[in-house]
């Protein structure tokens, strides 16, 4: 055996992406993965601790709670900050799902269209509510 067949390499499996299509996008979406997790675990148990285990539990929650809450920026803030880390967080899973098991191109692009169309309206939806929320509505 000479020592050029001993360090040759199997062709890979599966086809090398052009080196224009490369980009750092799958790094930092797994990054911000991480970030916004840690994230969440303080917002969502922070929210869930305030809204449903202090001053009352779940029973003095109503329109006025709310409208109190939502007079101060500090949780408009917070809930914004949960929105929008929250819905880009479950699109970024879910768009890694879709590239995992959806086979065909076509499908893939479908699906991912739909998901982005949804994340935009939840997003734009949810951002409008907060900071348009009027609590004197004449009843």
């Amino acid at each position: 055996m000479t020592s050029s067949e001993s360090l040759t390499l199997d062709k890979p499996r599966s086809p090398r992406r052009p080196a224009a299509r490369r980009s750092n996008f799958e790094l930092y979406s797994w990054v911000f993965m991480r970030i916004s997790g840690i994230l969440l675990i303080f917002l969502v148990l922070g929210h869930l601790l305030i809204m449903n285990i202090l001053d009352g539990g779940v029973h003095r929650i109503n329109f006025g709670f709310v409208a109190g809450r939502w007079a101060s920026p500090f949780w408009q803030a917070w809930d914004l900050l949960m929105l929008w880390l929250a819905e880009i967080h479950g699109g970024n899973g879910l768009r890694t799902i879709i590239d995992d098991y959806a086979r065909k191109d076509v499908t893939r692009f479908w699906l991912k269209m739909v998901l982005y169309v949804a994340m935009v309206i939840v997003l734009f939806v949810g951002t409008l509510v907060i900071f348009t929320f009027d609590p004197n509505i004449n009843s």
